[in-house]
């Protein structure tokens, strides 16, 4: 099997998604056993020649012998072009290369809130991504869409709740970024859209849970009970994370209070005007 020699991946360490990858490159044999290096252990010398800044966007690719540089997706297909050249070169391909570097760009920009991690102190060199606010909106606007199709068809199998609607399950799902807002519109844009990120990324982990049980549903009809309960744990789960991350963000921990207040009150309204 080929193997990329003398070529290094620089990796952010704080992010488990890019560990998982580049070790699996590695033990795969794509990259020899110095085939990744993370990136706040790069060297005075090597900072002289690799873009810093687009290496914490776009991970970047380093030829050892030549000391060139390739970033993101190009990086990416050359790694995995040595064993699979077919992959290679159909992503080189315009209009597939397009939709690459969009998707790569999307989870790039919002990976710290898609998998938030502590703050490091310790390292002068970060890799931490750029603030990119279009593909943030674009991440809270994606998560908003699946979460309220999930809730939507969730709550066809709860008697209690009428009205079934996708507009209704919209002004929940992005009502509560607005009511969460309120408490917190003093804060900077940067902070105030990182916290809505993360929020994001919670109804989307609460959609993943509950969407097992519907696909269950569509084979074997489930007891209404059963839905009951994996909606509870579902949302017990989501606040320990709610939790969690904003602890992390160093935001006021009354905000995961405010975040089941909101939802209790939907809750109650909906029962009350129907």
């Amino acid at each position: 099997m080929k193997t990329l020699e003398n070529h290094t991946l620089l990796y952010d360490e704080d992010c488990p998604l890019c560990q998982v990858y580049t070790s699996g490159f590695i033990k795969t044999g794509m990259l020899d056993q110095n085939g990744r290096q993370a990136y706040s252990t790069l060297s005075k010398k090597d900072q002289n020649f690799i873009n810093l800044k687009r290496a914490s966007n776009e991970i970047a690719l380093v030829d050892n012998e030549h000391k060139t540089v390739i970033y993101g997706i190009d990086s990416l297909l050359k790694v995995l072009g040595v064993r699979f050249s077919f992959i290679e070169k159909i992503g080189h391909l315009k209009p597939v290369k397009s939709l690459l570097k969009k998707l790569y760009s999307f989870i790039s920009y919002n990976r710290k809130v898609i998998i938030p991690s502590p703050e490091n102190k310790t390292d002068e060199l970060q890799c931490l991504p750029s603030f990119n606010i279009k593909y943030r909106l674009f991440y809270i606007l994606f998560s908003g869409i699946v979460t309220l199709f999930t809730l939507f068809y969730f709550s066809k199998n709860i008697s209690i709740l009428p009205n079934k609607s996708l507009l209704r399950e919209g002004f929940i799902t992005f009502g509560q970024l607005v009511f969460q807002g309120v408490l917190i519109y003093k804060l900077d844009k940067q902070t105030i859209l990182n916290y809505f990120g993360n929020v994001m990324t919670i109804s989307l982990m609460g959609s993943l849970m509950l969407l097992p049980l519907l696909i269950i549903n569509s084979m074997v009809p489930l007891h209404e009970t059963i839905f009951l309960i994996g909606f509870g744990i579902t949302v017990f789960i989501m606040f320990l994370e709610h939790f969690r991350r904003v602890k992390l963000l160093k935001l006021p921990s009354f905000l995961s209070f405010t975040w089941v207040l909101y939802r209790v009150l939907i809750l109650l309204t909906i029962l009350i005007l129907n």
